[in-house]
């Protein structure tokens, strides 16, 4: 993520701090109980390397912030309902930031490692949306990596990723 972080940086011109990951399993209930409604997923498949997918979710004025910055804004403007721009300017983010994040891991792993365009979706995670709807894996235990995000002084908020288990553990042997 200090890759991203950097990217991010590009991207907004703003310094961009992102912390130490917080690894922990999680179900879809810790999920809907512990974050803002709404938010906006976005999904991020493998396509060479890793074979997997993952799911980073963000509060929904951080999309608006980042978008406005990223459009010259000076992240103010975070008025109105999120429209297909936001998310489709989010998408580039998350392209740029974890493109750069696949090129760390294809250095770490020696391997190349590549990822599908992202595709982002507006969630009000209330009693009506159910995680197994969003991705196959979110109807039983997944693993939750937090990190504590600051845009300038725009954003101050934590920024979510969600693994398959099976995934995180493959990973994780290909590290070690």
């Amino acid at each position: 993520m200090g890759t991203a972080a950097t990217t991010l940086f590009s991207l907004v011109n703003q310094r961009v701090v992102i912390t130490t990951p917080v690894v922990e399993y999680a179900t879809w209930k810790d999920i809907t109980s512990s974050y803002d409604r709404p938010c906006v997923f976005i999904q991020i498949y493998y396509e060479d390397g890793l074979d997997g997918n993952n799911i980073l979710i963000l509060k929904e004025k951080d999309v608006k912030v980042i978008t406005d910055l990223m459009m010259g804004g000076d992240g103010t403007n975070t008025s109105g309902e999120l429209s297909e721009l936001h998310l489709s300017a989010i998408c580039e983010a998350m392209n740029q930031m974890m493109g750069s994040a696949a090129t760390s891991i294809s250095s770490m792993l020696e391997k190349r490692v590549n990822i599908t365009p992202p595709s982002a979706t507006i969630v009000d995670m209330g009693d009506t949306v159910s995680g197994e709807n969003i991705a196959d894996f979110l109807k039983g235990s997944f693993v939750k990596v937090s990190f504590h995000m600051v845009i300038g002084d725009l954003v101050d908020s934590i920024l979510m990723q969600l693994y398959p288990f099976d995934f995180a553990r493959n990973l994780y042997r290909e590290f070690i």
